[in-house]
């Protein structure tokens, strides 16, 4: 899967073309927080970045709007704006599972929660073991939402 920036770029002000299922298909190997090094992980990442299993990567950050922006990643460099870069660091989020066996989340669809000027506030990546749930706020979060057991009705 290759991940082009017209698929995933948000132009300043107008809402990314395209469905929102454009990572569908993909495996995840790893979800990363980007953290300014003196608050550590502890703390809110300023973006996060999903590591495709394909070595590319896709990051959400947000913007002065609260709004979400989804574009390509660095993967594994830090983003163009994380300056000085000795200051900041990846890091798992600290409430996040652990890669499942095979050491791959299987994306099987995404969602976006839009504003009324069509503008991204959430982005849920669906995923065969639960969800994640990214929201834009004056920092990022993220959560895991599990899903239902493999064998349940």
């Amino acid at each position: 899967m290759t991940v082009e920036p017209e698929e995933c770029a948000v132009p300043a002000g107008r809402a990314r073309r395209g469905k929102a299922d454009w990572l569908t298909g993909a495996g995840i190997t790893a979800v990363l927080g980007v953290y300014y090094r003196p608050e550590g992980p502890a703390g809110e990442p300023e973006a996060v970045e999903f590591v495709l299993a394909d070595g590319q990567s896709v990051l959400l950050t947000c913007t002065s709007e609260r709004t979400l922006r989804v574009t390509p990643g660095a993967w594994p460099r830090l983003p163009d704006w994380c300056l000085p870069a000795s200051r900041w660091q990846h890091a798992p989020p600290v409430q996040l599972p652990p890669v499942p066996y095979g050491g791959v989340w299987t994306v099987v669809g995404t969602q976006e929660l839009r504003d009324a000027d069509g503008e991204v506030l959430q982005a849920v990546i669906r995923c065969e073991e639960g969800d994640f749930v990214v929201v834009a706020g004056d920092t990022m979060a993220i959560r895991f939402a599990p899903g239902p057991p493999p064998n349940a009705p």
